[in-house]
């Protein structure tokens, strides 16, 4: 890591003075190379994320989709538009190994998402998590926190998996999640097998249930002070992150879906990773008033949590037994996350037919 020019700022002071992790929400070459010299240890990607890479340097990716598209004259669409993200996810894999070396596994890892069109085959999702698992030694895969989806995280940590959990808004979908991977990892040591490097983090898209609490208040006409709604996430990861440490839980939780500051500077000085897209992570590092102060164990206001207690959408988020997996994929944020990662998708493929049969 000497070869790294580190630029100063209050992420990089965090990074160094506290156990919270900074990853890039994104798997862009140049955003997450700038990421690295904020002290970034890892990045995260998605569907949409992806999808959005490959639109902003489509100088680069259309010959790489053509060329792959000569080289596989039979693969559908959907197969070519995955192969071009397998290739990014790999490249910005790269990038990440030495900090994956120098960490043993807990930290310079690349996410990648397992096709959201699995999403109801528990097998289908693990067997799709242990093909990404070896694109890199440092790959950590995405597996959304549904019912399938718990029971695939579980057979995928099994099977030697880093998991990143994703699709999650709620207490009850993180501690779930967690206690997947704890049975899964607890089955490896059973049988002598490695679970030491490996690096499980459990996400929860705080800012994603902030949107979706908000829709419900509005939806429902409720009057109460709007500010206090910025606090939907950042009061649930607070609550997982404790429920995980009385529970003995060794993933990590992984904050994201940024929809302001507070989302890092709240869960700053925690054992966990902050992902934010890397706009907010500049503006962020470039808060001269910003000083990184702790603040993960700091509680919410008790004036806002008595508003966010008493929209009844909140509490389900908010209690560890506030859905059943039955429950999860029901769930407002979830469903509407999941229709956006098969949207994209949808979208992928038709950017692909684009290049390899134009209309024009």
């Amino acid at each position: 890591m000497t070869d790294i020019s580190y630029t100063e700022g209050p992420l990089l002071n965090v990074a160094r003075s506290t156990k919270t992790a900074l990853w890039n929400d994104s798997s862009d070459l140049d955003e997450l190379r700038q990421s690295i010299s904020f002290g970034g240890v890892g990045a995260t990607c998605n569907p949409v994320i992806a999808y959005t890479t490959i639109k902003k340097h489509f100088d680069v990716w259309e010959p790489r989709i053509k060329k792959i598209a000569k080289d596989n004259p039979a693969a559908p669409e959907s197969w070519i538009g995955w192969q071009a993200v397998k290739d990014m996810s790999v490249e910005a894999a790269k990038l990440l190994e030495p900090i994956f070396d120098k960490e043993k596994g807990r930290n310079g890892r690349l996410s990648v998402q397992t096709d959201p069109r699995l999403h109801r085959d528990a097998k289908a999702l693990a067997d799709q998590a242990e093909e990404f698992h070896r694109l890199a030694p440092n790959i950590v895969v995405k597996i959304p926190a549904t019912k399938t989806g718990i029971e695939a995280i579980e057979d995928a940590t099994y099977r030697g998996v880093s998991v990143n959990v994703t699709v999650s808004f709620s207490v009850s979908q993180a501690v779930a999640a967690g206690e997947a991977i704890e049975r899964g990892l607890k089955r490896r040591e059973e049988e002598g097998k490695d679970v030491a490097t490996m690096g499980p983090v459990v996400t929860l898209m705080v800012g994603r249930l902030d949107d979706w609490i908000k829709f419900v208040v509005n939806r429902d006409q409720v009057f109460l002070d709007p500010g206090h709604l910025e606090w939907c996430g950042v009061a649930a990861f607070k609550r997982a992150y404790q429920e995980f440490q009385k529970r003995g839980l060794r993933a990590r939780m992984l904050s994201a879906a940024f929809r302001n500051v507070l989302h890092y500077t709240e869960f700053v000085g925690g054992d966990v990773v902050i992902s934010p897209p890397f706009k907010w992570a500049l503006r962020v590092n470039n808060a001269k008033d910003y000083d990184g102060e702790p603040r993960m164990d700091n509680p919410v206001d008790p004036k806002i949590m008595k508003t966010l207690l008493s929209i009844p959408e909140f509490v389900r988020a908010y209690e560890p037994d506030g859905m059943t997996p039955e429950e999860f994929e029901e769930f407002g944020a979830c469903r509407r996350t999941l229709r956006q990662f098969l949207q994209a998708d949808a979208d992928l493929d038709l950017l692909v037919r684009d290049v390899i049969m134009p209309a024009k």
